[in-house]
Formats: structure tokens, C-alpha cells, sequence
């Protein structure tokens, strides 16, 4: 059995940085909230997604990311008083510009928060390997910090150190804050969702675009996508558990007051009145 120092160079930088790439990953996954128990009901109108809905979350914020975006985008060009040709053409570089992005900057996250797990599990592992009576008093010492007495911390970890595959698992869980089962994704599958779902939402302000121009475009726009974010917002409430009209008419006025400042802001400039 190696002893636990023979690690490489590269492995003694990545287990010197632990604490920063542990709290990278979890970062990576998102915010974790302390939720404190409480006794009496949480109300009636709350109905929590369940744990599953990673893709619908993903699917709701991309195609609201690109609406509001685009739309924005839209408003102010259309506001300037340019050609229709000039609208449709931003509209497009928006959509595509945005959707790139968003599929760029998810592959990016999913494929650095695998490598950085696959890393800490390498190291948790080697040391698991090399000295176990050490990973068993730190284990032992974790679940005495979470309220556990001394001997049934002491019991409970020497129960989970006898299997090397529950210690590992174990030792990610408590120690790191990962699961070494739940899969990560795929960062090609991450991407191609975020370029697809922000591309449908920037469509919607677009479409009117495609098929008229001038006021009767912008006012179609206006609806179709005032429309769209009322939908996206009560969807997200399959996610929060708020009540659906309350979100919908959230995500309106969000929406509408992005495009609303765009728009004014593209009348002021009033490029197409100095052609």
C-alpha cells in the first residue's frame, strides 16, 4: 500500500487548493439554501417540483433569457425608426449571437465541474487507499460536528469504511459535498439544449417582424410576446411553488419594462429620422 505522500506534483497542487475547487463545484451546482423546520402547513397554493426537473428549469430560463433579450434588442433597434430589413437583421444577429453564447457558457460549466469532480473523487479516493485509518477518524469526526455521539460517530464510520465503495461515496458526500452517482451530463447535451431552448424564445419577438413591419410589427411583437413571458413565468412556478398568476405577471412586468426602456431609449436616438 503507498503511503498517503506519494501523490504527484500535480495531485499535491490540486489536494493544496481543495477547499477552493470543494466550494468551485458547489458553486457550480448552484446555490444551496439553509432551510430551517418549522412546524404548521406551507399553504395550499405551493406545489414543489420534484427533484427531477433539472431539465424543465434549464428548458424554462433559456427560453426566457432569450425572449427577454431579444426582445429588448428588438424594441430598441425598432424604436430607432430604422428599415424593417435593419430590425430582422439584429433580430437574427441576437438570436444567433445569444444562442452561441448560452451554448458556449454551458459547455464550458459542465465540462469544468465534471473535471473538477472527477478530480476531487481521484484524490478522495487515493487517500481512502493509503491511509483509511485516517479517512475513518475524519469521517468519525464529521458526523460527531453534526450532533452524533462520539461512540456511534466512531461505530458508524468503521460500518462504512469496511466497503471501499460506500467509504468513497460517503467520504464525497460529507467530506466534498458530491455525489458520486448523480450524473453530471453531458456538456455537448447541455449545449445543444441552451442554444435550442434560447433560440425559441428569441424567435417570438422576431416572427411579427418576418411577416410586416412598422407599428403593426411592433405591436404584434409586443403581444406575442407579452404572451410568451406570462407563459414562461407561470411555468415557473411548477419550480417555486408561487402561485401561477402572480409569477406570470412578474415575468410580464420584467419583461415589458426591459423592452419599454430599450424602446424609448431607441426613440431618442431616432437614427432612421437622421437618414
Amino acid at each position: 500500500m503507498s503511503p498517503p505522500d506519494d501523490l504527484s506534483e500535480q495531485d499535491r497542487a490540486t489536494k493544496d487548493r481543495l477547499d477552493i475547487l470543494t466550494q468551485a463545484v458547489r458553486r457550480l451546482r448552484g446555490r444551496q439554501w439553509r432551510i430551517v423546520p418549522h412546524p404548521g402547513p406551507i399553504g395550499g397554493e405551493q406545489h414543489v417540483a420534484s427533484g427531477k426537473s433539472g431539465a424543465l428549469r434549464a428548458a424554462i430560463f433559456g427560453v426566457n433569457d432569450g425572449l427577454v433579450s431579444n426582445l429588448s434588442l428588438i424594441f430598441g433597434v425598432a424604436g430607432a425608426g430604422v428599415d424593417n430589413s435593419v430590425v430582422i437583421v439584429a433580430g437574427v444577429a441576437g438570436l444567433l449571437a445569444g444562442a452561441f453564447s448560452m451554448a458556449a457558457g454551458e459547455y464550458i460549466s459542465v465540462w469544468v465541474q465534471r473535471e473538477v469532480y472527477e478530480r476531487l473523487i481521484h484524490l478522495e479516493a487515493h487517500e481512502i487507499g493509503s491511509d483509511p485509518e485516517a479517512e475513518r477518524l475524519e469521517l468519525a469526526e464529521l458526523y460527531v460536528h453534526k450532533g452524533l455521539p462520539r461512540d456511534l460517530s466512531d461505530q458508524l464510520a468503521t460500518e462504512l469504511m469496511k466497503d471501499p465503495e460506500v467509504a468513497l461515496e460517503t467520504h464525497a458526500r460529507e467530506e466534498l459535498g458530491l455525489d458520486p452517482r448523480e450524473g453530471l451530463g453531458s456538456p455537448f447535451a447541455a449545449a445543444g439544449s441552451s442554444f435550442v431552448t434560447f433560440a425559441l424564445g428569441a424567435f417570438v419577438p422576431l416572427l411579427p417582424f418576418l411577416v410586416s413591419s412598422g407599428t403593426p410589427a411592433v405591436v404584434a411583437s409586443a403581444i406575442l410576446s407579452g404572451i410568451a413571458l406570462f407563459a414562461v413565468g407561470a411555468a415557473m412556478s411548477y419550480l417555486t411553488g408561487r402561485p401561477w398568476l402572480l409569477s406570470g405577471a412578474r415575468m410580464l412586468a420584467v419583461g415589458a419594462a426591459a423592452a419599454g426602456v430599450t424602446y424609448l431609449v431607441g426613440k431618442a436616438l431616432d437614427v432612421g429620422g437622421l437618414s
